[in-house]
């Protein structure tokens, strides 16, 4: 098995709702914000190589929305999805199975293109991936979370015919258990990669930065904030105790942490790059 960092570039989101209840005074501290009050946040993806199998998790935000939608979130960096899978050494093609954690738009946009007036899936080869829960949660969306669920990003996958959902009691890749948690959203996969006698975590919106490892430290996106705590108490106490490798899917500066038990509970262990531990 080989792994690949795959950056799709950065957003800007507001500071205030990606810290929750955490006052500007304190999450300024490790977040800066601009004269709006956003800061940057990456959209960070990974693909796995395992045998014959190309798995990528997440595909950031894509391009096919429009100027307007975009200029929301100020899209910058260099990053860019389908660049980063050609510098890993794969096209588009190549992709046989592309799992998705959850349906926001800032994680799934990408798996759908725009050819001129039609919508096309961006991995042809692909088998997509999602559960039915999310599935109905996503396609029939509540008021708080409906502009975060764009049709144009999820119908055309089961148009397709190449949308598959995860059986609750087992993964479809033999290296991958997941974990589900639903207080940002209902039913999203956190993937728990095997490698070589490692734990790797795609924390995807469960921990969406290191900043985020102190229990109160939850967005003002989750629909079910103390449901947010109770899950990251439960996987971090795990993971602090099993060493694991915590990928952070929108953190700015860091591809990865790992954590620790103290006196004060779970706190940050240390930062690096995925690199360093392949």
């Amino acid at each position: 098995m080989q792994l690949h960092v795959i950056d799709t570039g950065y957003f800007k989101l507001d500071g205030g709702a990606m810290f929750g209840v955490v006052p500007k005074s304190i999450w300024k501290m490790t977040n800066p914000s601009d004269e709006n009050n956003l800061c940057s946040w990456a959209m960070r993806c990974l693909l796995i190589e395992d045998g014959n199998r190309l798995i990528l998790i997440d595909n950031g935000i894509g391009t096919k929305q429009d100027e307007k939608f975009l200029r929301h979130y100020y899209l910058h960096g260099d990053g860019e999805l389908i660049s980063s899978i050609r510098q890993a050494g794969f096209s588009e093609s190549d992709i046989t199975d592309m799992f998705l954690t959850h349906l926001h738009f800032d994680h799934c946009g990408g798996g759908v293109k725009r050819i001129g007036d039609q919508l096309k899936l961006t991995f042809p080869n692909a088998t997509y991936w999602s559960n039915e829960a999310h599935w109905k949660w996503a396609t029939k969306p509540n008021a708080r979370e409906k502009a975060s669920f764009l049709k144009e990003n999820i119908l055309p996958i089961q148009e397709s015919g190449q949308l598959k959902f995860v059986n609750e009691q087992s993964s479809p890749f033999p290296q991958v258990d997941i974990f589900i948690a639903s207080g940002h959203t209902d039913q999203m996969m956190i993937p728990k990669i095997k490698y070589k006698d490692k734990t790797i975590c795609f924390m995807a919106d469960l921990l969406p930065s290191s900043s985020h490892v102190p229990l109160p430290y939850v967005m003002g996106y989750d629909t079910r904030p103390l449901l947010t705590m109770e899950e990251k108490a439960a996987f971090l106490g795990e993971a602090a105790t099993n060493q694991y490798i915590l990928f952070l899917e929108h953190d700015p500066y860091h591809e990865c942490c790992t954590v620790k038990h103290t006196e004060k509970g779970v706190r940050l262990d240390r930062t690096f790059s995925l690199q360093e531990v392949l």
